[in-house]
């Protein structure tokens, strides 16, 4: 019908510039140009006069849009169905449980720096020696005493076998060798405070300390850090509690590294921080990643609801009127041959990236229009992308 009003007005125009050319053939180039002006205006009317009455004609014959306008190419999309998951993304950060920062415990200077950063290094292994000369001088007296008193023991024990001296004189000698037992090692507990060691198997990664200097107690020396029992922490809005428990699968993405792991969730917290009304969530890492590093930043994503033979359609197929959410699909034309439009309102679910569930509304065979679905409307003739109108919709 268009074709045929973009026809009339060609019609009428060229009539009348034919009839411009008849009668003025002498005149000037300024009355063409205000004749070809006030043809141009009548045109303009003419089909606005077509188009209302092709409006009026519309709604007194609903079969006149599908039968008498052009067909609107489109494509189609199925309803899917199938099992939906909807996921919530939290940011977080991979945490080491053994990620220390090492101090004294005793205030003394500094003697050897046995170890450098970026060195591995094995539980125990000597780190860092402080000077503890009073200590060893100490330990050497408490030897001798110690020998002195063991000899006067083992002496004093042979007597009182014999039965030769007194209980009290045994038991004395006993006593001070005893005695001199527990000033060695408590000695000896105090050197140890003097030799720092590495409490776990890991990496240097930070030393503090030179050679030379004076160490305190709480003051840092270095940094020992094990890359294994590493895991993520995140946390998660208060409005998802209950939804997720230990044990839940969970996709961690890494954007610095471009690196997906499927991990699990190992904690859950049960207390929520009142000021960012949060709680905490912990997720697994594996032990055989060289490339993670505390305080890398992860993506998780929790599932927190899942549907069973659920109807997916995609998101921007949804439109909207004053009676709700529709999609359009085609539908057999209820006269003559071929597929039309037909607005199907429906009450939409959840949404999940560019995917919406559909609860009521669709019975699940339906075909959306994809391609071209805001070009047309209730009862337009449909024609297919890739088929001509008398296969239309085959693939059904």
């Amino acid at each position: 019908m268009r074709h045929s009003s973009a026809l009339i007005i060609f019609t009428t125009v060229l009539l009348g510039l034919s009839a411009c050319g008849d009668d003025q053939q002498g005149g000037g180039i300024e009355d063409k140009k205000t004749q070809l002006k006030a043809y141009k205006q009548e045109a303009r009317e003419l089909q606005d006069k077509i188009e209302s009455l092709e409006q009026e004609i519309a709604s007194a014959d609903p079969n006149f849009v599908s039968t008498d306008r052009n067909a609107t190419l489109v494509t189609t999309a199925p309803v899917e169905q199938g099992t939906f998951q909807h996921f919530v993304e939290v940011r977080g950060s991979v945490t080491s449980r053994r990620n220390v920062t090492i101090s004294a415990q005793s205030p003394a200077m500094v003697q050897q720096v046995s170890t450098e950063e970026g060195q591995k290094v094995r539980k125990g292994q000597l780190l860092v020696r402080q000077n503890a000369e009073t200590i060893l001088r100490n330990i050497d007296e408490v030897k001798t005493s110690q020998e002195l008193a063991e000899t006067r023991f083992r002496r004093q024990a042979n007597l009182w076998e014999q039965n030769i001296g007194t209980e009290f004189q045994y038991l004395e000698a006993k006593n001070a060798k005893e005695s001199m037992e527990r000033s060695l090692a408590s000695l000896q507990a105090q050197l140890s405070n003097y030799l720092i060691r590495a409490p776990f198997s890991g990496t240097v990664d930070e030393v503090f300390i030179k050679e030379g200097e004076m160490a305190q107690p709480g003051v840092q020396l270095l940094r020992l850090v094990s890359l294994r029992n590493m895991y993520i922490e995140a946390d998660v809005s208060e409005s998802y509690l209950g939804e997720f428990d230990t044990g839940d699968s969970v996709m961690v993405h890494f954007p610095s590294l471009n690196k997906n792991v499927r991990s699990v969730i190992s904690s859950v917290g049960q207390v929520i921080n009142e000021n960012n009304r949060t709680f905490k969530v912990e997720v697994k890492l594996p032990d055989d990643e060289l490339l993670f590093r505390p305080n890398l930043m992860a993506v998780l994503s929790l599932k927190d609801f899942e549907k069973q033979d659920a109807l997916m359609i995609p998101t921007n197929l949804i439109l909207s009127d004053q009676q709700g959410d529709f999609v359009y699909v085609a539908a057999e034309a209820t006269e003559g041959e071929g597929y039309v439009a037909s607005k199907q309102h429906i009450e939409r679910g959840r949404t999940y990236k560019d995917m919406t569930v559909v609860t009521s509304g669709l019975r699940g065979d339906e075909q959306l229009i994809d391609d071209g679905f805001r070009d047309v409307a209730e009862g337009v003739k449909l024609r297919f992308a890739g088929q001509s109108e008398g296969l239309a919709m085959e693939k059904r």
